[in-house]
């Protein structure tokens, strides 16, 4: 019984932490503005999410810098302060605090995608998988 009560608590506890908070750190676009905003050449495309995660599917042209790890913000660097970055996860949670942190970092142009990789999905949009 108790082990049944830990496991729920930590899929709870997992699924709180996906939900997307309120936060006014970024500019939310529905799939298909996202869409749209992955058209801008100069355009930087993030996945937060775990390797995991992205290697089950993501969009096409993404780069994967996981927010679960502690060199979450010096794998930053390589994004351009000045050019529009793109982050999404599997429902906004993560990718909201990635928003908020690029932010304080100084980024000037900055989208997220509303409901994650989750609505892109239920949106009909495809993405890529990784055959490694």
């Amino acid at each position: 019984m108790k082990v049944k009560i830990a496991a729920l608590s930590v899929l709870l506890i997992g699924f709180v932490s996906c939900i997307k908070p309120k936060t006014d750190e970024s500019n939310l676009a529905s799939p298909a503005a996202f869409e749209k905003l992955m058209q801008d050449e100069n355009a930087q495309l993030v996945d937060v999410r775990t390797p995991e995660e992205y290697a089950e599917g993501h969009l096409k042209n993404a780069l994967n810098i996981s927010i679960s790890f502690d060199n979450f913000e010096s794998q930053l660097e390589i994004l351009d302060k000045n050019k529009p970055v793109l982050v999404y996860c599997k429902m906004g949670g993560r990718s909201a605090k990635a928003a908020a942190k690029l932010k304080e970092l100084g980024f000037k142009s900055i989208s997220d995608l509303d409901g994650g990789i989750t609505s892109w999905n239920e949106a009909g949009k495809l993405t890529e998988v990784d055959l490694k």
